[in-house]
């Protein structure tokens, strides 16, 4: 079993930064690939960043392309999103997830693949 913990999210202003962390408890975190989903209400869960087990591989969903960076300390168990250049669209309720399948290179986007979640962190941004 695998615990995932966010911290982080917050207020902030339009054009404002913050950087989203995910504390894994186990043993096996280098070996699982790991995502970041944001929620916002009344809408569905969606991918916002994966990055998989060595951090070598990553995604971005295209409206987050250049403003944020996803990853991973694999000695520290943790992986992060670094958020620049928020917009008042990117509030919403921010989840990691962790992918347990050791079979996979490239980082998967699908919220079914994805085996273990956090609780989730609200980001709010302001305009």
């Amino acid at each position: 079993q695998v615990q995932l913990v966010e911290s982080g999210g917050g207020l902030v202003q339009a054009g404002g930064s913050l950087r989203l962390s995910c504390a894994a408890s186990g043993r096996t975190f280098s070996t699982y690939g790991m995502g970041w989903f944001r929620q916002a209400p009344g809408k569905e869960r969606d991918i916002v960043a994966a990055i998989n087990w060595s951090g070598g591989n990553t995604y971005y969903t295209d409206s987050v392309k250049g403003r944020f960076t996803i990853s991973r300390d694999n000695a520290k168990n943790t992986v992060f999103l670094q958020m620049n250049s928020l917009k008042p669209e990117d509030t919403a309720v921010y989840y990691c997830a962790a992918d347990a399948d050791v079979r996979r290179w490239a980082p998967t986007t699908r919220l079914y693949d994805y085996d273990y979640w956090g609780q989730g962190t609200q980001v709010t941004v302001s305009s």
